[in-house]
């Protein structure tokens, strides 16, 4: 499912119009991306957790040549479900 599949099921189930579902679904995904922005986890009972992890600075290397280089720190946002969508899902 993608964003446009998302935004015409939450059209049909709740009886929006397709471009209030439309807003709907751009609000809660960019408040999920504020608080997270902010280092806030967000918790939706029943459904899961949002996130942000750092990750610290390593030293890879590129595959093609060997050669070694720098992968600077960076944050990572993650997903835990919650027993709600893991029983649902099961």
């Amino acid at each position: 499912m993608n964003k446009n599949d998302l935004v015409a099921t939450v059209a049909d189930t709740s009886g929006l119009s397709r471009a209030d579902a439309t807003k709907a679904v751009d609000a809660v995904l960019d408040s999920i991306t504020a608080s997270l922005k902010t280092g806030t986890e967000v918790r939706l009972v029943g459904f899961g957790t949002f996130t942000v992890s750092k990750r610290a600075a390593t030293t890879g290397r590129n595959p093609r040549t060997g050669e070694e280089i720098k992968i600077p720190a960076s944050k990572q946002a993650k997903f835990k479900a919650g027993k709600g969508l893991k029983d649902a899902i099961n």
